[in-house]
């Protein structure tokens, strides 16, 4: 019966920790003088926590050393998903005194006190990746997404961009001796990543153009990116997969614009096909106006060719006649 009513209470504390996140999740946006007003709260912060703040301090006595892995974008945090929010949204107790309390960590809001739906999604997503096979105690939303830096791949839109940002966070560990032995100290050798995908061409070329996650993911959704990252053994290896008409890159790292570009030209492939090979996708925008300019050029070529013929045959005619 105890345990009954223990299932039922975390049941309903969970219940309610995720209504009273979605609330949070759901504020609309600050008016514009809530906005002001979050600025100057923020910059107050920025002071200090920022390149400039290092540069020159406004405080006597600051550990220099310390501040400079705690420094944050000014312009960067601003574009971020949390840029209207205040500083203090987050970074709560513990904050507001000057040097921060020894202890202000420990109050610190954690994702999923505005996140709770969002949280759940992944967590079991998370709980069949590679990572939770060997870092699941380690490893926390902030181990990837820095909520300083991190921006909806909606509002970016340009793939490049999406690219550069989603492939950052896992170059800077699988690329980097010193971050992966942060992470996993417990390995002594970080594993050699290009020669994990010595099977693919042109691998760095590869890691510019398309995110990680697009192999290393579950490709069954397309909708969706998952949480579940794949080890080397479970991703995604063919070629097709992405190099095809009917390519999953359209619906998952094309899809903020795809839908745009359905509307505007009526198929989906030109985005693509300005940035990379794809067999199968031949419609661009650009390619069909080549052509169309071509088929152009050669019927005027027939034509004015069919008029010279005649003009000269009834010049020659005109002539042998006189």
């Amino acid at each position: 019966m105890f345990a009954n009513f223990k299932n039922k209470l975390c049941g309903a504390l969970a219940l309610l920790v995720m209504l009273t996140a979605t609330a949070f999740a759901d504020d609309p946006p600050p008016t514009p003088e809530e906005l002001a007003k979050i600025k100057t709260a923020n910059a107050e912060c920025l002071t200090c926590h920022s390149e400039a703040g290092l540069k020159k301090p406004p405080k006597e006595g600051l550990d220099l050393k310390k501040l400079r892995n705690y420094l944050v974008d000014p312009d960067t945090f601003t574009a971020s998903d949390h840029g209207q929010m205040a500083c203090s949204k987050c970074h709560g107790d513990g904050y507001d005194k000057h040097p921060h309390d020894a202890k202000a960590k420990e109050g610190l809001s954690e994702c999923q006190d505005c996140h709770a739906r969002k949280a759940m999604r992944i967590e079991r997503q998370f709980d069949k990746s590679v990572h939770a096979e060997h870092l699941s105690d380690s490893f926390t939303c902030s181990t990837c997404h820095d909520p300083h830096v991190m921006t909806l791949a909606a509002k970016l839109r340009d793939p490049h961009k999406i690219v550069a940002q989603d492939n950052k966070i896992c170059l800077d560990c699988h690329d980097s001796d010193l971050a992966f032995a942060k992470i996993a100290p417990e390995k002594k050798k970080r594993p050699p990543i290009d020669e994990i995908h010595s099977w693919l061409p042109n691998t760095r070329l590869h890691w510019q153009a398309v995110r990680c996650i697009e192999c290393h993911t579950p490709t069954e959704d397309k909708l969706s990116l998952s949480h579940e990252i794949l080890n080397k053994d479970k991703a995604e290896k063919k070629c097709a997969t992405c190099h095809s008409a009917n390519t999953s890159l359209n619906a998952r790292l094309y899809r903020h614009l795809a839908k745009e570009e359905q509307n505007k030209y009526g198929f989906l492939n030109s985005v693509i096909l300005s940035n990379s090979y794809v067999v199968g996708a031949t419609r661009n925008p650009s390619i069909d106006w080549i052509v169309i300019g071509l088929f152009v050029a050669i019927v005027v070529g027939v034509i004015g060719h069919g008029l010279v013929r005649i003009i000269t045959t009834r010049m020659r005619r005109s002539k042998n006649h006189d």
